[in-house]
């Protein structure tokens, strides 16, 4: 593909997601084209322009919902989210009671509502509200032509002003990738997909990070070893007595398959970097809990593994070949992360290496009413999620598992492949696939800014 092709692709991806881009965004995609995609600034202004997306207009966030950056500058998260919601929600309610009466400034009440919710959006998200704070604080976008990007010296960008760390500001965690905020189709209509990936249906998901690679052996041991309650009972130590407070995973958060491959506490030789396996949902809902992150809900598995397209089977494209992943039959093994491509978003192995939990409740027909914004079965808004991790313990009810392993021939491993399992289960084995390999439950984390604070 040629870089002008590249950059195409770029637009075209996000015209996917969403047919309006920031003026800042423009720019930043134009700086792209020079300097990544070797083309000159007309070119890549011709690209932005024949795709069609429309530059948003530039407003005050703050302004918009009545509130100002100091009311906001020293409140946690959770204060931040209350009061730019209740301003977005009140006048976003007037809006509707208005009917289609004309605004004062032009605009029409449509209009209007949309500045609304990209206000609302932004300054609910920490890394959102600090970079938009950062440009409207700063006036270096003005005395710098966009169409002169070669200009702009290393010096001059060095002298861009400072913020100093408040609650405003977070750090991202490593290996993790942005999945942007926006609406993607999720589930399927094909002919062949079963009964629980239908009906095809439009979900709006707000921006997230996501693991770029499932959760591998090194890693989970990092967490057992640091708590101990998550440790498998081995030969080795199953007869040690109580009163030697020696902790183990408690028999009533898994089957008794946990960490089937692993010596004691120690994974077989040669697959650090492969995926852990054998991992019950409760371990993973607790070593997400250890991390800071939390298990991805089923809509968001399925907007990251997509990688912005629209309708193809896998992350990849339209066919299953061995240049995007493992395509023997009983191939009886998982592989190392990282092996393959990642997608557009830049997410690795999501399909085809192993089963991955998620935090939903698993319900077969739950597409035919699933909510359109931030769907979670069983679960609900943002502050229930909060509410329903800290007592995850206490869940008994199936849960999600996304993405398929091939190491079963015949396993479903599209993007749009579902399934539920119990919380205690540690594999996925249907009776009516016969293969020594069962080692096929993992799982990756997902992070937001928000709840983070």
């Amino acid at each position: 593909m040629s870089k002008h092709q590249e950059f195409i692709s770029v637009i075209n991806t996000l015209k996917a997601l969403s047919s309006t881009i920031t003026d800042e965004q423009r720019k930043a995609l134009l700086q792209q084209a020079v300097q990544q995609n070797n083309l000159s600034i007309n070119e890549a202004n011709d690209i932005l322009k024949a795709s069609g997306l429309a530059v948003r207009e530039n407003v005050d966030y703050f302004e918009v919902l009545g509130l100002s950056i100091d009311e906001l500058q020293d409140q946690n998260e959770t204060t931040i989210a209350k009061l730019v919601n209740d301003a977005h929600k009140s006048l976003y309610s007037a809006s509707l009671k208005a009917g289609g009466l004309p605004r004062p400034d032009g605009r029409t009440q449509e209009q209007w509502r949309n500045i609304l919710n990209q206000a609302r959006d932004t300054l609910t998200n920490p890394q959102k509200r600090l970079a938009y704070i950062a440009t409207i604080q700063d006036d270096t976008w003005e005395k710098v032509d966009p169409f002169r990007i070669e200009d702009v010296s290393t010096q001059e960008q060095d002298e861009l002003p400072t913020h100093d760390p408040t609650s405003l500001s977070v750090s991202i965690p490593k290996d993790m990738v942005l999945i942007p905020t926006g609406e993607f189709r999720m589930g399927s209509n094909n002919v062949r997909a079963i009964n629980r990936e239908k009906p095809a249906h439009t979900v709006y998901v707000d921006e997230f990070y996501i693991d770029k690679y499932p959760v591998t052996n090194t890693q989970f041991k990092s967490f057992v070893d640091e708590n101990p309650q998550w440790r498998k009972r081995s030969k080795q130590n199953a007869n040690i007595i109580d009163s030697q407070r020696i902790a183990f995973i408690p028999k009533k958060y898994h089957e008794g398959n946990y960490l089937h491959d692993w010596n004691g506490n120690s994974f077989p030789k040669g697959k650090d970097d492969h995926p852990v396996t054998h991992v019950c949902w409760y371990a993973a809902m607790a070593y997400a809990e250890w991390m800071g992150k939390r298990l991805p809900t089923e809509a968001e598995w399925e907007k990251a593994a997509r990688g912005g397209s629209v309708s193809l089977t896998y992350p990849w494209g339209n066919v299953l070949d061995s240049e995007n992943a493992e395509c023997g039959k009983d191939i009886g093994e998982t592989y190392p992360i990282g092996k393959y491509p990642a997608n557009s978003y830049g997410v690795h192995d999501i399909v085809g290496n192993t089963w991955e939990w998620c935090l939903d409740l698993y319900k077969a027909n739950y597409y035919a009413a699933s909510p359109k914004r931030n769907p979670v079965a069983g679960v609900g808004t943002n502050e229930n999620i909060e509410t329903f991790i800290s007592n995850y313990l206490n869940v008994k009810s199936p849960r999600v598992l996304r993405g398929g392993t091939q190491s079963i021939s015949s396993e479903p491993i599209h993007t749009a492949a579902r399934r539920g399992s119990n919380p205690k289960y540690t594999i996925v084995l249907p009776i009516s696939y016969h293969t020594n390999f069962v080692s096929n439950i993992g799982f990756r984390c997902v992070w937001e800014p928000k709840h983070n604070s």
